[in-house]
């Protein structure tokens, strides 16, 4: 028995020298890497504007803009730009981004368009679109509605070992694909990545990101208001005493009608910590100090601000620029939980909507321990309150119980609230097609409706059937989010473990209004990672602690052996991952939203829009149903608020108008109570009260089949 412990003392001692001498040898190879970079040999310091000049001159060569049908999807890339079209209902467009395989980093400048209703991409060549880059940003243009414009971004050489970031800004017309580099006099924003930007009337609102330099990433706090009316850029100087943002990059920008709203991001900020404890990387000793040190440690910011935008009146001076205000909000009540990066958002009738992020926890020098998410989460602006979305199966054709009436089955249990969407919505169609010509809603049945491509059809392509799933897509970070037509689309984003870093490719639909699954429109595996001498190292020693944790204890436990078979995904950063409660997002966002209502800085804004004194939805009330329900009181509220501004009803907004606006309120008022009333359709089914409809929509048997055949009790 003394000799097996002796032997196994021993075998202990050998693989401990052994992992000692991979680290030396480790050690020695990064300082030789080091030192070739500072004697300027490195092989990657390219010169990027010759790279660039010769990619301008491969520009030139495309005489015209051009758009050609791809055979599949378009390559994967991360930190690319994904918009719905504001000139096209059925496309998403695309621009830009990057790819980086281990080794080699490769940038993009092609337009890409997915036309919905096809199931097709298409790829646009023009002479003389934006250089390649990614980290850029870009954004609608407001007053301006059938204009894109963008800004910015970042090149790199192959290796990454030197970085090019652009000050350039462009205007996109999704209908002509023409891309147009904008000159402007004057002071223009300075070149960056990382940043954000919105719209509000005519103006674009750019702020904040970063800017690589040869020594450290420095993360930016402007503020800049381009003018597309007159052409100029303003940066407004704010009163020194003004609380504003920090700086930062990677953060939530959002439109907002009375200037725009941000939320969170991303930094790293300086801090001093003891010279014998371990600050994460970055750190850099601090001349002298005693003992202590400056590090850069990486900030989730959790904080909110609205910028209140005020354009100058009719009598001041061409060009004058706005006035703007940074208002500091309350933190989002139900903010998931833990705070993470990464984790985006795109705008949707006044809210929100937030998908996955990474959770970093910084260990030591040697690594940091990270969660990915998959949680989906709307954001109600007005409210300042996040909501958890849960995928939810269709309802079955369960029994629906008319409003006043005692319940029962007969003609009332013949289809549920799933089996009449389609019809719901095609009558939707009608009555606002009504309304805008001046008719009636009684003469809504014989009009024409135009639907729209991706509004009412299926997201597919004759012959190609897309699989459907009630699980959300594999966690991440830096996804690409856009919404058309209530239609959330994912695309891409970026998932790490170990050393490696992997750049889905992949696009899903989840139906923001039913919530009835996530479909799958494409998903291609990527396998090209190349793995650096580091890495296959790095497994190694792995390798060497999983036999010395088997020698200790003489068996491995069952779940980390199940645990070491799941499938491992490629990554970058070279830290340490894990990834064990990634699975059930929801479910955790769900109780960190719980905790978080007990915030008292954080209740207060929900109290005054609960009680707003407007008409609310009811459960499984349609927006059709919900329309014709209070389209009255949504024409008394818009005159009401003419005669407060001193107006004539009769003169300011005809009857047609009139019609046309209380439908959209009524529209935005369903869309802002829908995870609420969600909340408590789920809480009726789960009472067995299954679907409440309105006496109307029983139909002409309705009395028979609710009261068998006697009166109607109320």
């Amino acid at each position: 028995m003394a000799k097996d412990r002796k032997g196994k003392s021993e075998a202990k001692k050998a693989q401990k020298a052994e992992k000692k001498q991979k680290q030396e040898k480790k050690a020695e190879k990064k300082a030789k890497v080091k030192a070739s970079k500072l004697d300027g040999s490195d092989a990657e310091d390219v010169d990027l504007d010759a790279v660039l000049e010769e990619y301008r001159r491969q520009q030139e060569q495309f005489l015209k803009v051009t758009e050609t049908v791809l055979e599949a999807p378009p390559r994967p890339r991360a930190a690319a730009t994904l918009m719905a079209s504001p000139t096209h209902g059925n496309q998403l467009l695309l621009f830009g981004g990057e790819y980086f395989n281990g080794a080699l980093a490769t940038f993009f400048n092609d337009l890409l368009v997915y036309y919905i209703d096809r199931d097709e991409w298409h790829s646009v060549t023009s002479p003389n679109a934006p250089l390649p880059r990614s980290g850029h940003a870009w954004c609608r243009g407001g007053n301006q509605a059938g204009a894109v414009y963008l800004f910015g971004g970042e090149f790199s050489s192959p290796k990454q070992g030197t970085f090019y970031h652009y000050n350039d800004f462009w205007r996109l017309d999704p209908a002509s694909r023409e891309w147009t580099r904008i000159e402007t006099k004057g002071k223009s924003p300075p070149a960056r990545s990382g940043h954000r930007m919105t719209y509000f009337k005519q103006y674009i609102i750019l702020f904040g990101g970063f800017q690589d330099t040869a020594n450290q990433t420095r993360y930016l706090s402007d503020l800049w208001l381009y003018d597309t009316q007159n052409f100029v850029w303003h940066s407004p100087t704010l009163p020194p005493a003004q609380l504003k943002p920090d700086p930062r990059s990677s953060f939530t920008f959002l439109p907002h009608e009375q200037g725009a709203v941000l939320y969170g991001g991303y930094s790293r900020v300086k801090s001093t910590v003891a010279a014998g404890s371990k600050g994460g990387k970055g750190g850099k000793s601090s001349a002298g100090g005693g003992g202590e040190r400056s590090v850069l440690k990486p900030m989730v910011h959790q904080d909110c601000f609205f910028l209140r935008v005020s354009p100058p009146g009719p009598e001041a001076p061409v060009g004058t620029p706005p006035a703007v205000r940074w208002e500091r909000r309350k933190r989002p009540a139900n903010a998931p939980n833990p705070p993470r990066a990464g984790a985006t958002m795109a705008y949707h009738r006044g809210r929100g909507i937030l998908f996955g992020g990474v959770h970093d926890v910084e260990l030591s020098e040697e690594g940091i321990d990270s969660e990915f998410f998959n949680g989906l989460f709307a954001w109600n602006i007005e409210r300042n309150r996040f909501f958890p979305l849960v995928l939810r199966k269709p309802r079955g054709l369960g029994q629906r119980r008319a409003v006043g009436g005692p319940g029962g089955g007969g003609a009332g249990a013949a289809g549920g609230r799933r089996a009449r969407a389609q019809a719901n919505e095609e009558e939707l169609l009608r009555q606002l097609a009504a309304l805008r010509a001046g008719a009636s809603l009684e003469d809504a049945d014989d009009m024409e409706i135009d639907k729209t491509p991706g509004a009412t059809e299926d997201l597919r392509k004759p012959g190609r059937e897309m699989s459907v799933s009630m699980e959300l897509p594999h966690p991440r970070f830096n996804a690409q989010l856009a919404v058309q037509d209530d239609v959330l689309y994912i695309y891409g984003g970026t998932f790490e473990k170990g050393d490696r870093e992997f750049t889905f490719d992949d696009l899903y639909a989840i139906d923001l209004g039913k919530l009835d699954g996530c479909k799958e429109i494409f998903s291609r595996p990527v396998e090209d990672w190349i793995a650096s001498d580091d890495e296959d190292e790095d497994d190694e020693d792995e390798d060497g602690e999983d036999e010395e944790y088997e020698d200790e204890d003489g068996d491995v436990d069952m779940a980390d052996d199940e645990a070491k078979q799941q499938p491992t995904t490629p990554s970058k950063r070279g830290k340490k991952r894990s990834t064990e409660n990634n699975a059930d997002d929801q479910a955790s966002a769900a109780a960190a939203a719980a905790a978080a209502e007990e915030e008292e800085e954080s209740a207060a804004p929900d109290a005054a829009a609960a009680d707003d004194g407007l008409p609310h939805p009811r459960p499984f009330e349609s927006r059709r149903d919900f329309f014709q329900r209070t389209s009255a009181e949504w024409q008394e509220v818009l005159l009401a608020d003419l005669r407060a501004k001193g107006l004539t009803p009769e003169t300011a907004m005809t009857a047609k108008e009139l019609k046309a606006r209380a439908f959209e309120l009524s529209e935005a008022k369903w869309w802002d109570c829908r995870e609420e009333i969600t909340a408590l359709e789920d809480e009726q089914e789960a009472a067995g009260i299954g679907e409440v409809v309105s006496l109307p929509q029983a139909g002409p048997g309705g009395g028979a089949g609710i009261g068998g055949g006697g009166p109607r009790r109320r």
